[in-house]
C-alpha cells in the first residue's frame, strides 16, 4: 500500500552532520503522520522525531535542538537534519509512514539506513 525508503547515511565524526531522506510511495502521503525511529545494537528502537500531516513535530529529549525533522508534501519526502552528532546517535535510522485513517491505521516501515558518528 505504501512504500517507504531511507536513504543519507553514512560515517560521519562527531560534531558533523548528516541530512536523511524518507521517500513514502502512494497518493496520500500528505495525510501521513511520519517518524524517525532508531536503534543501537542492543537496544530498543525508539521514536526520535515525528511530524503529523499538519506540520506539528515532537522530539527525543535526547535529539531536541540538535535535530529536525521536515517534510516535503510535493516530493512525498519527510527529512531528518542531525546537527552537532554524538558518537551515541549510533544507531540503525528507520521511518516509518503512519495512516490515521480509523478503517485503516497502518503502519508502514523504511529498510533502514546506518548512521555511524565516531571518529
Amino acid at each position: 500500500q505504501v512504500q517507504v525508503v531511507e536513504s543519507g547515511g553514512g560515517l560521519v565524526q562527531p560534531g558533523g552532520s548528516l541530512r536523511l531522506s524518507c521517500a513514502a510511495s502512494g497518493s496520500i502521503f500528505s495525510i501521513l503522520g511520519m517518524g524517525w525511529y532508531r536503534q543501537a545494537p542492543g537496544k530498543p528502537r525508539e521514536l526520535v522525531a515525528a511530524i503529523t500531516s499538519g506540520g506539528d513535530t515532537h522530539y527525543s529529549d535526547s535529539v531536541k535542538g540538535r535535530f529536525t525533522i521536515s517534510r516535503d508534501n510535493a516530493k512525498n519526502t519527510v527529512y531528518l537534519q542531525m546537527n552537532s552528532l554524538k558518537p551515541e546517535d549510533t544507531a540503525v535510522y528507520y521511518c516509518n509512514a503512519h495512516d490515521p485513517r480509523p478503517l485503516f491505521t497502518d503502519n508502514y516501515w523504511g529498510q533502514g539506513t546506518q548512521v555511524t558518528v565516531s571518529s
